[in-house]
């Protein structure tokens, strides 16, 4: 029920993420999706990718430093209050969300969410026993 997603430390500088943007497309790595955070000198570039393991190599190839973290794919009501009962099913059983984002097609009447907790298989656990659908890796990097 886990989904392994890269992360990449990039300078924060004009056309660092166009390069690894190329790099991959070159290799035919179709990004799924992505978050982006940054600070004054570098930035943490997350991406969900269709073939893992070649995407870690091409970069760490090419010089990058690349890292994989499991996280967890979440089908979200898309309504109103819909991400609410997630985080308050998570809160009520004090399992801390360190950072979501938004993955970029919907499933069915859901969107879904990418998170990374805490507490990975508690989180699990508490979101399945409340109703919530967990997409596996498999589903998630071929849609």
């Amino acid at each position: 029920m886990k989904v392994e997603q890269i992360s990449i430390f990039i300078e924060n500088k004009s056309g660092r993420l166009a390069e690894i943007a190329r790099i991959l497309g070159d290799a035919g790595i179709n990004i799924r999706a992505l978050s982006l955070a940054d600070t004054t000198d570098f930035g943490i570039l997350r991406l969900i990718v269709n073939d893992r393991e070649k995407a870690k190599q091409i970069l760490k190839e090419k010089g990058f430093t690349v890292s994989k973290t499991e996280v967890v794919a979440v089908e979200v009501p898309d309504r109103p209050g819909g991400l609410s009962e997630i985080l308050q099913s998570l809160d009520s059983e004090s399992i801390n969300v360190e950072y979501m984002y938004a993955f970029v097609e919907r499933c069915g009447e859901n969107a879904v969410i990418i998170f990374r907790f805490d507490e990975t298989e508690k989180a699990i656990i508490t979101l399945q026993n409340r109703g919530f659908n967990i997409l596996d890796g498999e589903r998630l990097y071929n849609m």
